[in-house]
Parts: C-alpha cells; sequence; structure tokens
C-alpha cells in the first residue's frame, strides 16, 4: 500500500521549518560570546562564538525532535538547517562540510545530555557539553558549567517557544490527563 502525501502540505511543512530555522539563524549574544572567549584556553573569539552558534542551531533541531506536533517536523528541521549550513555567510562555501561535521558532534553531544538520565542536574551537564568542545572541561560541580548550561537552556527554551509558535501547541481539555492519550 502506497501512502500518498499531499504535496501542498508537504510544500507548508519545507517553508514552515525553513522560517522557523532562519528566525533562530541568529549571531549570539555578545556578553555570552564575550564570557565563552574568556573562558576557552587561547582567548579565540572566533572559536567561541561557532560553539555558540553550534548549540543554538542544535537547540533548534532538539527542540523540533523532542516537541513537535507532527513527527515529520524534525525531518523538515534538519533538512532546512542543512540548507542555512550551504547558504550561511558566516562558512566559507569549502568548509560547509567540516562546519556540517562539527554541527553534528554537538548535535550527538547535547542529545545525549538530553536523553540520559542521571543525578547530576540537568543545566550543569550541559554546560559541560559547551565547555569540553570548548576546549575548558571542568566538573559539574564547577560554577562556570551551571553558567554554561543556563546558556544552553536559554537557547533551548528560544527554540521551543519559536517551535510553538510556529507549529502550535498541543492543547488537550482539562479533564484528559496527557498519560490518558497513550492508552
Amino acid at each position: 500500500m502506497r501512502i500518498r502525501i499531499d504535496p501542498i502540505a508537504a510544500w507548508r511543512l519545507r517553508r514552515e521549518a525553513a522560517g522557523y530555522v532562519r528566525s533562530l539563524w541568529n549571531e549570539p549574544n555578545a556578553a555570552d560570546v564575550e564570557w565563552i572567549t574568556s573562558l576557552e584556553p587561547s582567548g579565540d573569539a572566533d572559536h567561541a562564538r561557532w560553539e555558540l552558534r553550534y548549540l543554538q542551531r542544535a537547540a533548534v533541531l532538539l527542540a523540533a525532535e523532542r516537541d513537535a506536533l507532527d513527527d515529520r517536523t524534525p525531518a523538515a528541521v534538519a533538512r532546512a538547517i542543512s540548507r542555512a549550513f550551504d547558504s550561511d555567510s558566516a562558512v566559507a562555501h569549502d568548509r560547509a562540510g567540516v562546519a556540517r561535521r562539527q554541527f553534528n558532534e554537538r548535535l550527538a553531544a547535547y542529545r545525549g545530555v538530553l536523553t540520559t538520565r542521571e543525578t547530576t542536574p540537568l543545566i550543569p551537564r550541559l554546560g559541560l557539553v559547551l565547555l569540553t568542545f570548548l576546549g575548558r572541561p571542568t566538573a559539574a560541580t564547577d560554577p562556570i558549567a551551571t553558567r554554561a548550561g543556563t546558556i544552553a537552556q536559554d537557547a533551548l527554551a528560544a527554540a521551543n517557544a519559536a517551535l510553538r509558535e510556529r507549529f502550535g501547541s498541543a492543547t488537550l481539555p482539562e479533564n484528559i490527563a496527557p498519560s490518558a492519550l497513550s492508552r
């Protein structure tokens, strides 16, 4: 049996995904770049800026994977991110493949933190990912891990808010618990 895909619905999904990605494809906050640069072992502002860009872009896809209402949305967002890398003026044309590989490494690390249950709180664990790729590994108990994790958590919250704005939110009648829907 073949499933017929409505081409207009598919086009709308691609358009919305591209708009969602564009809405969050911004330069990192200058204060965050400055703080991250102060932690970067060689004080490299470009490296700090790229780690924050990768974080923001990973947050875009992770929000879609975790909270999209339609199962097709994460794939459409992933395609839109790939296209955005191809046209990103911050990436040299011959370095787009390298940027995608580096992004995928960071995406996998952030996804691993979000899907692994541990006794260590989530925010410092997110911060550890950012700091490790920055070349400044530390312990989850270090206050800089919490501050870096807050930057990561803010990126995820912004991506989630933009996702809801672009694609909608799930709403249930007050008398139905979300767990009742799976039965």
